[in-house]
């Protein structure tokens, strides 16, 4: 396998979506599709070649985010850790990585598209609102339930 690929970085067809599917879910996993590439990310991954900037980006938008009111729900981070490193942990989360990636490689007020292969949690939900209402673009994430369609704050799954 060479490195484009194991970095997720070629196109992906309908049909291979639909084999992965198929497949034993894994790990909570997001795919973003930019410029007709499919990006994947996994929480807490550090093996993308952008890594840092992504980190960057989502540290910036976390300050941004408690400007704007945003407080943490820790209780979604299930591992014995302190409370900052459950802040952090909540910070990688897929969907995350895949919004800074978006915001760093996609157009200026264009929409953004991830597929995940979980649920999004709770924290990520609220967390989203909040991203969508600062960048003042529209997210779409596919889960394993449903479609979130956020924009200016607000989740047409009505917080389900």
């Amino acid at each position: 396998m060479n490195e484009q690929s194991k970095a997720g970085l070629l196109p992906v067809k309908p049909s291979d979506l639909a084999k992965q599917k198929e497949n034993k879910k894994l790990a909570s996993q997001s795919l973003l599709e930019v410029r007709s590439r499919v990006h994947e990310y996994r929480a807490g991954d550090r093996s993308h070649p952008n890594t840092n900037k992504l980190y960057a980006e989502l540290w910036h938008l976390r300050e941004q985010m408690k400007e704007a009111g945003y407080i943490p729900e820790t209780r979604f981070v299930l591992h014995d850790i302190d409370h900052e490193s459950k802040e952090e942990a909540l910070l990688a989360h897929s969907e995350r990585l895949a919004i800074a990636d978006g915001l760093l490689n996609s157009p200026v007020r264009s929409l953004i598209r991830i597929i995940k292969n979980l649920r999004v949690c709770g924290d990520c939900h609220t967390a989203i609102k909040v991203i969508s209402k600062i960048i003042g673009r529209e997210l779409i994430i596919r889960d394993a339930k449903r479609f979130h369609h956020f924009k200016d704050g607000l989740c047409f799954c009505r917080d389900y």
